[in-house]
């Protein structure tokens, strides 16, 4: 078990190879804006993406594709539910360098997929627990956000960590209620983040690719 949780916090850290300090998630758009200006409207940012858009959503992606024999229709669904090109851009290149960085290291059979579910295919291959996957994928997902926010608001790197300590016990909350990966619960209510990434496209000066 210890072996598998030091697999999952490589896999999950910054430092893997998959370039997430490279994307704001339509975060930027929302700074540029004045939409998020403060740790508070930083949090609640976070909060509302984790819980009624893009973190759900993939946390019951990541569990389909964990539970499932082959992802391919796991993955196509992910493709249909990006909200704008930047949106798929963001995930499909993610879990492309997922998958080849793992496949390399680990030596398995690991496609191009989009990113939860790349990690939730790699996940079942390895045999690795899926409530740690699925809340170490969630708390990796919200430090990118909150890490976006301490840099362009700007934001001291104490409150930063604030936001993101107080977001861990959703991240677990929510890897728990979407371990079946029953895509029939997949939905968004997160309007603002999704119309910001399609904003994003737009913005004349940016810092991130999303």
């Amino acid at each position: 078990m210890t072996t598998d949780l030091l697999t999952l916090a490589q896999w999950l850290s910054p430092a893997y190879p998959v370039g997430a300090f490279a994307y704001s998630h339509g975060l930027e758009e929302a700074i540029s804006a004045g939409t998020v200006s403060d740790a508070q409207s930083l949090s609640d940012w976070v909060t509302t993406v984790l819980q009624h858009g893009s973190g759900w959503n993939d946390a019951l992606l990541l569990a389909a594709a964990f539970h499932a024999a082959m992802p391919d229709e796991v993955d196509a669904t992910a493709r249909a539910l990006a909200a704008s090109k930047e949106r798929l851009q963001e995930t499909d290149q993610q879990g492309a360098a997922f998958a080849a960085t793992t496949s390399e290291v680990w030596g398995i059979d690991l496609p191009d997929l989009t990113y939860p579910v790349a990690v939730g295919r790699a996940a079942s291959l390895m045999r690795l627990p899926l409530p740690e996957t699925s809340a170490l994928y969630l708390q990796a997902f919200a430090s990118t956000l909150v890490s976006v926010g301490v840099r362009l608001i700007p934001l001291g790197q104490t409150a930063g960590a604030r936001i993101t300590q107080r977001a861990a016990a959703l991240c677990a909350g929510i890897a728990s209620d979407t371990q079946s990966g029953d895509l029939d619960r997949l939905t968004s209510t997160a309007f603002l983040a999704d119309i910001g990434s399609m904003r994003h496209e737009t913005l004349y000066s940016r810092t991130f690719r999303t």
